[in-house]
């Protein structure tokens, strides 16, 4: 297994932070979404599925950063994986 580099483990963590942030967000306004759509209308229903679905896109894309620095990661460490971290 290959250490990860101070610039490697700076991304790593932003990376991390930036999907936390983006999850926590994405979940409470999916909280309100389910929460209010019995008493709104169709057009203010609309408006925070759309919210949603702008919020869970962000999401989605910071989580596919995340797993894309993983993977230069690992073929930058020649393809090694620790096997007690392997599925």
């Amino acid at each position: 297994m290959q250490l990860l580099s101070r610039r490697m483990r700076s991304q790593l963590r932003a990376l991390q932070a930036k999907v936390l942030e983006l999850e926590a967000r994405r979940n409470s306004v999916l909280h309100v979404f389910f929460a209010s759509r019995t008493v709104t209308t169709p057009p203010a229903q609309r408006e925070l599925w759309l919210e949603f679905s702008c919020v869970d896109q962000d999401y989605r894309i910071a989580v596919s950063e995340l797993a894309r620095l993983c993977q230069v990661h690992r073929q930058g460490a020649g393809g090694r994986v620790n096997p007690a971290s392997a599925p």
